[in-house]
Protein backbone atom coordinates (compact mmCIF):
# COMPACT_ATOMS: atom_id res chain seq x y z
CA UNK A 1 0.00 0.00 0.00
CA UNK A 2 2.79 2.38 0.91
CA UNK A 3 4.62 1.68 -2.37
CA UNK A 4 1.46 2.39 -4.37
CA UNK A 5 1.02 5.74 -2.62
CA UNK A 6 4.64 6.68 -3.28
CA UNK A 7 4.27 5.75 -6.96
CA UNK A 8 1.07 7.77 -7.19
CA UNK A 9 2.70 10.72 -5.45
CA UNK A 10 5.66 10.52 -7.82
CA UNK A 11 3.34 10.54 -10.83
CA UNK A 12 1.41 13.55 -9.54
CA UNK A 13 4.61 15.49 -8.87
CA UNK A 14 5.88 14.52 -12.31
CA UNK A 15 2.74 15.81 -14.01
CA UNK A 16 2.76 19.02 -12.00
CA UNK A 17 6.42 19.56 -12.85
CA UNK A 18 5.91 18.80 -16.54
CA UNK A 19 3.36 21.57 -17.14
CA UNK A 20 5.70 24.52 -16.38
CA UNK A 21 8.52 22.90 -18.35
CA UNK A 22 6.28 22.42 -21.40
CA UNK A 23 5.02 26.00 -21.13
CA UNK A 24 8.59 27.29 -20.96
CA UNK A 25 9.62 25.23 -23.98
CA UNK A 26 6.57 26.40 -25.91
CA UNK A 27 7.25 30.07 -25.13
CA UNK A 28 10.92 30.10 -26.07
CA UNK A 29 10.27 31.19 -29.67
CA UNK A 30 6.99 33.05 -30.10
CA UNK A 31 7.68 34.06 -33.71
CA UNK A 32 6.16 31.03 -35.51
CA UNK A 33 2.89 31.30 -33.62
CA UNK A 34 2.83 35.08 -34.03
CA UNK A 35 3.31 34.85 -37.80
CA UNK A 36 0.55 32.28 -38.20
CA UNK A 37 -1.82 34.12 -35.85
CA UNK A 38 -1.32 37.40 -37.70
CA UNK A 39 -1.74 35.71 -41.08
CA UNK A 40 -4.94 34.09 -39.82
CA UNK A 41 -6.23 37.44 -38.57
CA UNK A 42 -5.87 39.06 -41.99
CA UNK A 43 -7.37 36.05 -43.76
CA UNK A 44 -10.31 36.18 -41.35
CA UNK A 45 -10.77 39.89 -42.08
CA UNK A 46 -10.93 39.19 -45.82
CA UNK A 47 -13.31 36.27 -45.37
CA UNK A 48 -15.51 38.48 -43.19
CA UNK A 49 -15.57 41.12 -45.90
CA UNK A 50 -16.68 38.46 -48.38
CA UNK A 51 -19.47 37.24 -46.11
CA UNK A 52 -20.68 40.77 -45.44
CA UNK A 53 -20.34 41.65 -49.15
CA UNK A 54 -18.23 44.67 -48.21
CA UNK A 55 -15.21 44.29 -50.46
CA UNK A 56 -13.85 47.83 -50.78
CA UNK A 57 -10.78 47.85 -52.99
CA UNK A 58 -8.48 49.88 -50.75
CA UNK A 59 -9.26 47.86 -47.61
CA UNK A 60 -8.88 44.54 -49.44
CA UNK A 61 -5.62 45.63 -51.03
CA UNK A 62 -4.22 46.68 -47.65
CA UNK A 63 -5.11 43.32 -46.06
CA UNK A 64 -3.55 41.42 -48.97
CA UNK A 65 -0.38 43.50 -48.76
CA UNK A 66 -0.13 42.82 -45.02
CA UNK A 67 -0.46 39.10 -45.70
CA UNK A 68 2.21 39.31 -48.41
CA UNK A 69 4.67 40.96 -46.01
CA UNK A 70 3.91 38.45 -43.26
CA UNK A 71 4.31 35.53 -45.67
CA UNK A 72 7.81 36.76 -46.46
CA UNK A 73 8.65 36.25 -42.77
CA UNK A 74 7.69 32.56 -42.76
CA UNK A 75 11.13 31.13 -43.67
CA UNK A 76 12.81 33.22 -40.94
CA UNK A 77 10.13 32.42 -38.38
CA UNK A 78 10.65 28.69 -38.83
CA UNK A 79 14.43 28.20 -38.81
CA UNK A 80 15.49 24.73 -39.79
CA UNK A 81 12.17 23.95 -41.48
CA UNK A 82 12.29 21.12 -44.02
CA UNK A 83 12.40 21.97 -47.71
CA UNK A 84 8.81 20.84 -48.43
CA UNK A 85 7.60 23.33 -45.80
CA UNK A 86 9.61 26.10 -47.44
CA UNK A 87 8.12 25.07 -50.80
CA UNK A 88 4.64 25.50 -49.34
CA UNK A 89 5.65 28.94 -48.04
CA UNK A 90 6.91 29.89 -51.52
CA UNK A 91 3.61 28.74 -53.01
CA UNK A 92 1.76 30.94 -50.51
CA UNK A 93 3.96 33.94 -51.32
CA UNK A 94 3.33 33.41 -55.03
CA UNK A 95 -0.44 33.17 -54.49
CA UNK A 96 -0.41 36.34 -52.41
CA UNK A 97 1.68 38.18 -54.99
CA UNK A 98 -0.87 37.23 -57.65
CA UNK A 99 -3.72 38.35 -55.41
CA UNK A 100 -2.07 41.72 -54.74
CA UNK A 101 -1.37 42.22 -58.44
CA UNK A 102 -4.97 41.31 -59.31
CA UNK A 103 -6.08 44.20 -57.04
CA UNK A 104 -9.61 42.89 -56.41
CA UNK A 105 -12.17 45.67 -56.16
CA UNK A 106 -15.33 43.62 -55.69
CA UNK A 107 -16.35 40.47 -53.86
CA UNK A 108 -16.29 38.04 -56.82
CA UNK A 109 -12.75 39.11 -57.75
CA UNK A 110 -11.68 38.89 -54.08
CA UNK A 111 -13.10 35.37 -53.81
CA UNK A 112 -11.19 34.38 -56.95
CA UNK A 113 -7.98 35.94 -55.61
CA UNK A 114 -8.32 34.26 -52.20
CA UNK A 115 -8.97 30.77 -53.58
CA UNK A 116 -5.30 29.96 -54.37
CA UNK A 117 -4.20 31.64 -51.13
CA UNK A 118 -6.57 29.47 -49.10
CA UNK A 119 -5.46 26.39 -51.02
CA UNK A 120 -1.80 27.14 -50.27
CA UNK A 121 -2.60 27.56 -46.57
CA UNK A 122 -4.61 24.33 -46.45
CA UNK A 123 -1.93 22.33 -48.28
CA UNK A 124 0.68 23.36 -45.73
CA UNK A 125 -1.58 22.96 -42.69
CA UNK A 126 -2.68 19.53 -43.84
CA UNK A 127 0.94 18.40 -43.79
CA UNK A 128 2.50 20.41 -40.95
CA UNK A 129 -0.14 21.52 -38.49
Amino acid sequence: MRAALLILLGLVIGVIGTVPVMNALDARNPMPKAVMTTMGFHMHQLQGALKAQRCEGAVVQEQLQHMQVIASDIPNAFPGAPQPFLDHAAKLRSALQSAVQAAPTDCPSLAAALKPVGAACQDCHREYR
